[in-house]
């Protein structure tokens, strides 16, 4: 369900597992209560989210302090995120940026609009991976439910395996991880990388040899030399 990375007097940093929800659900575990359990926490507090299908880096509050701390540097966008993901088909760009409002669509699904009130923003970098398959490193800029879902489908490179955006995929997995965390939290800066490589449970593909090329070349994705943009 999760591995603890980073243990901190006031927080948490854990991987969570695929297809794990943060929230109860359709009777699931309640995700918080299990790590609670493990750590010895009477109580955790939430500062953002992972969508049930994709994996990586949660940060958890120990307190109600450092929890309102921690989720202002995410209300103001002070907070690097970087995501890993594998696309279905060759986009129509290799990298960019993709922004504009969402709205909801069918069922559990959104969509992006052209309009730009308040924008969905995801700046991303790919590389080629298996024959068929893309990879991508995607930065937010905001934090939109199913941001990079969409944002990947309207390049026209759906995940690989997600049930919503791209439902005739069929893999073991939804390809989408949380890949690195970079915040700052009373005068420190941590920064967390989860590769996807060391858990078999996040997935076979990220061992394919293009793949995991393509993911050492991202080890230090804050270094990288993204656009700057107009927020």
């Amino acid at each position: 369900m999760f591995d603890i990375l980073h243990t901190h007097a006031d927080f948490l940093v854990i991987n969570k597992h695929p297809n794990v929800s943060v929230h109860k659900d359709d009777g699931d575990t309640m995700l918080l209560q299990e790590v609670a359990k493990t750590t010895g926490d009477q109580q955790l507090y939430l500062i953002h989210r992972l969508d049930k299908m994709t994996s990586g880096i949660l940060l958890l509050g120990r307190n109600a302090k450092a929890a309102s701390l921690l989720s202002q540097q995410f209300a103001d966008r002070n907070v690097e995120k970087f995501y890993l993901a594998l696309g279905s088909k060759k986009p129509k760009k290799k990298q960019g940026l993709v922004s504009g409002d969402m709205e909801r669509s069918r069922r559990s699904s959104w969509k992006l609009l052209n309009s730009q009130h308040n924008p969905a923003i995801t700046q991303f970098f790919s590389l080629g991976s298996e024959p068929g398959e893309r990879l991508f490193l995607c930065k937010p800029h905001s934090g939109k439910t199913h941001q990079i879902r969409v944002a990947l489908k309207s390049v026209g490179s759906a995940i690989i395996g997600d049930p919503i955006y791209n439902a005739g995929s069929e893999s073991d997995r939804g390809y989408l991880h949380a890949f690195a965390l970079r915040f700052h939290y009373l005068d420190n800066t941590y920064d967390v990388i989860c590769d996807p490589r060391d858990n078999p449970i996040l997935g076979r593909k990220w061992n394919n040899e293009n793949t995991s090329q393509g993911i050492d070349s991202w080890l230090t994705p804050w270094e990288l030399s993204w656009p700057k943009i107009n927020k």
